[in-house]
């Protein structure tokens, strides 16, 4: 891929992303005016996403081979612990994630 194509693939992704966040924008300008189902689907989609971010994340744990799923579970637990202690959504998330990959490269 040439250097012109990547940028062309690139901006065209970035084009395809900002696309899907604006367009329910466009469509229901007052919020209180878009239908019942989307209202829903706004509601519970992001805990959706965030069930299914912790599936894929623990789906290659194996608890009977070393090390058991033990860095897994203690990143899990400090990303509860963070978002209970901060209720913020990025800093638990980056600071499992970066507990986790310090667990996995220093200590297992």
């Amino acid at each position: 891929m040439t250097p012109m194509q990547a940028f062309i693939t690139v901006m065209l992704i970035a084009a395809a992303t900002f696309a899907t966040r604006v367009i329910p924008f466009l469509v229901f300008p007052d919020a209180d005016e878009a239908p019942k189902f989307v209202r829903y689907l706004g509601n519970v989609l992001p805990y959706a996403a965030i069930g299914m971010l912790v599936v894929y994340c623990l789906k290659g744990v194996n608890p009977i081979a070393s090390p058991y799923g033990i860095p897994e579970l203690i990143a899990v637990a400090a990303v509860v612990g963070l978002h209970l202690w901060k209720r913020n959504t990025l800093l638990s998330i980056g600071g499992g994630t970066v507990l986790y990959m310090l667990l996995v490269q220093f200590v297992f």
